[in-house]
């Protein structure tokens, strides 16, 4: 089975750029206008796909969770439930939104984080779901998301082979089009704990599956390093402005910093290219300027059998090149040649003629 997946209008896999999703999550603030903006800003650096998170706090945090005072510079509310329902999106945004992103010409699908999310985004019908590192484990959401039969892209922060094998198993006999992103939970990840080489074995492991990086680091550097080992898709956390006021701000990236991610990562997938070794117009005048040909030694009179010490190799290239020497001893010269002159199988003759000469 070929390793393709297809979001929106765009197909995903081996063959293909990279798909590069900013992950808004609740950089807006709770602001709809913001929100517009970073799907404008993410457009226009060329991402692919803007990502929100939804959730339904009532029923997916404990009363415990949910009314847990959060007095600190991050938060929008008194509790942590009043802080999260502050920057949650409802219907009506949504709709807006993705009337926005159709606009704009970019995917837009969000991350659900418990089932009733999941309902909420389907009645919506996004193209595709995220689901989050911290429910890689969670089977039932997992086994709920598949059903709708949308691509579903997981994240594998926090976890061992065996939990990311648990999840491809449930989700796949149900639905195929899956996509398995490498990543590390730090909010920032070190550099050292980001594993990349995980690429290498998820490719391997999971032969039917996209693969992909969720880029938690700071910088751009690495997921340009992730797609040259395979990742196919990469998540990067998108801001206007990391001073903003929020957790994710100060490890996303800005606008500036996504677009020469998306630039720089278009030109790894124009410079791997095929696998085949070419020649290319724009190699030949270099390599003729540097290359070498054979020229004559000394003056050689006509009918001279040349021998090794009657050539010497010499730039310009466009002449016999010096990998052909072993075809020139044993010739004769046909004409009188001079030092320093190019030699050529024109002035030469053929090898049974100067055999019969010696």
């Amino acid at each position: 089975m070929p390793r393709t997946l297809h979001i929106g209008a765009r197909g995903i896999g081996d063959d293909t750029g990279c798909y590069v999703i900013a992950e808004i999550g609740h950089n807006h603030q709770g602001s709809l206008e913001k929100a517009r903006e970073l799907f404008r800003e993410a457009k226009l650096a060329g991402a692919h796909a803007v990502k929100l998170q939804k959730r339904d706090n009532r029923g997916l945090y404990t009363r415990a969770a949910y009314n847990k005072p959060y007095d600190n510079e991050n938060s929008f509310g008194a509790t942590y439930g009043e802080h999260r329902e502050f920057l949650e999106f409802g219907r009506s945004e949504y709709r807006e939104l993705q009337a926005y992103a159709q606009e704009l010409g970019i995917d837009f699908f969000s991350t659900a984080f418990d089932i009733a999310s999941a309902d909420f985004l389907e009645e919506l019908e996004i193209p595709a779901y995220k689901i989050a590192s911290g429910d890689l484990k969670s089977t039932p959401l997992l086994t709920h998301v598949a059903r709708f039969g949308k691509p579903i892209i997981i994240s594998t922060g926090g976890a061992l082979m065996d939990d990311v094998q648990r999840a491809y198993d449930t989700i796949m006999p149900i639905n195929p089009r899956l996509a398995i992103l490498q990543c590390t939970a730090g909010y920032p990840a070190s550099f050292d704990e980001l594993d990349l080489r995980v690429i290498t074995a998820y490719r391997e492991r999971f032969a039917d599956a996209v693969i992909g990086f969720s880029s938690h680091d700071n910088g751009i550097a690495m997921p340009l390093a992730a797609y040259v080992l395979g990742a196919r898709i990469v998540e990067k956390h998108f801001t206007l402005n990391r001073a903003m006021k929020g957790t994710d701000h100060a490890f996303s990236l800005e606008p500036v910093g996504l677009r020469k991610m998306v630039r720089d990562l278009d030109r790894i997938w124009r410079a791997l290219g095929d696998g085949v070794k070419k020649v290319y117009d724009s190699e030949r005048a270099p390599i003729l300027k540097m290359g070498k040909s054979l020229v004559v030694a000394r003056d050689l009179p006509a009918g001279h059998v040349v021998r090794a010490e009657d050539v010497v190799m010499k730039s310009p290239g466009g002449g016999i090149p010096p990998c052909e020497l072993s075809r020139v001893i044993g010739r004769a010269t046909l004409k009188a040649l001079h030092e320093d002159e190019f030699l050529s199988y024109e002035v030469l003759s053929e090898p049974s003629a100067a055999f019969a000469r010696s």
